[in-house]
């Protein structure tokens, strides 16, 4: 019952989070910068995950020696957001959520190469197959409108790799010992400050008065954030970070649904085949048996 509960939780994690493209590209349409969209994205969604914490009972008490480590943390993961929604201002938010997901792949050459984890072949060929894989997106049409391919490309990447610390973080260093929910709130807190600083050092703030954007907002900060954060947890605990980690890849499938349906981005043969090169790629390395 328990594994069905977490299988669940997973794909409401992995579907929720896969609308973030939809939500953030309509508040860019809509004349938002991308500093502005991840303000109120994080801003919300911090109060509604801290709300939710007191409400569980979470201890938010931190020492002083997690300071830095949280402080860093927030900086790789505001990154990720950053890069990530400049992505998809660039190109294709589908092939933009396909790259992200490669962030398994950097995570495990990182334990590898850092870490003293044993090497592992099957790594190595998912690492190529993957690669291979973006090559092929890469040669499909994946500009977005008035967007530039190759920033686009480099943003992904960006993001594949600052989540992937990010990762690294968590597991490696004192952070692994801060209550999840606690330290979310935290990240997302400061990363709500960072994107505050970056709008009022460029284009500012604008205040939003309707109803339709802040529907917009709150769908992005909600389901796409604070829920897909709280249902992750609930997975990881139920269903265990492998399985959980497998059905991720209904998040870049989401946003390619969304892309071709309603931004009326283009889906070819080449995208096809790349999209499930990468998601094998991914699956080989979440299903490897480490080696003692």
């Amino acid at each position: 019952m328990n594994r069905i509960k977490g299988i669940l939780y997973a794909a409401v994690s992995s579907s929720t989070f896969g609308l973030a493209p939809f939500f953030s590209i309509t508040l860019l349409l809509a004349g938002f910068s991308a500093f502005e969209v991840l303000s109120y994205r994080w801003g919300v969604a911090a109060i509604v995950l801290t709300l939710f914490g007191w409400c569980s009972g979470c201890n938010f008490r931190l020492a002083k020696k997690d300071l830095l480590v949280v402080f860093l943390l927030s900086l790789l993961r505001a990154t990720t957001s950053f890069s990530l929604l400049i992505a998809y201002q660039n190109i294709a938010t589908g092939v933009a959520s396909t790259i992200h997901f490669m962030y398994p792949l950097a995570v495990a050459l990182a334990m590898m190469f850092f870490f003293r984890e044993k090497k592992s072949l099957l790594v190595i060929l998912a690492v190529l197959m993957s690669l291979l894989g973006a090559a092929l997106l890469s040669l499909g049409e994946l500009e977005a409108k008035s967007g530039n391919t190759m920033v686009g490309l480099v943003a992904a990447c960006v993001s594949v790799f600052s989540y992937a610390g990010y990762i690294v973080g968590v597991r490696t260093t004192r952070a692994v010992q801060i209550n999840s929910t606690a330290l979310t709130c935290y990240v997302m807190g400061l990363g709500t400050i960072f994107y505050l600083i970056g709008a009022y050092c460029t284009s500012g703030l604008q205040l939003v008065s309707d109803g339709y954007t802040w529907l917009i907002i709150l769908g992005l900060a909600l389901p796409a954030t604070a829920i897909s954060n709280i249902t992750l947890v609930q997975a990881i605990k139920y269903a265990g970070p492998t399985l959980t980690s497998i059905l991720g890849a209904m998040e870049p499938l989401t946003a390619v649904v969304i892309g071709v349906f309603v931004f009326e981005e283009f889906f070819t043969v080449n995208s096809a085949i790349g999209i499930i090169l990468i998601l094998i790629a991914v699956s080989l390395v979440i299903f490897r048996k480490p080696k003692n």
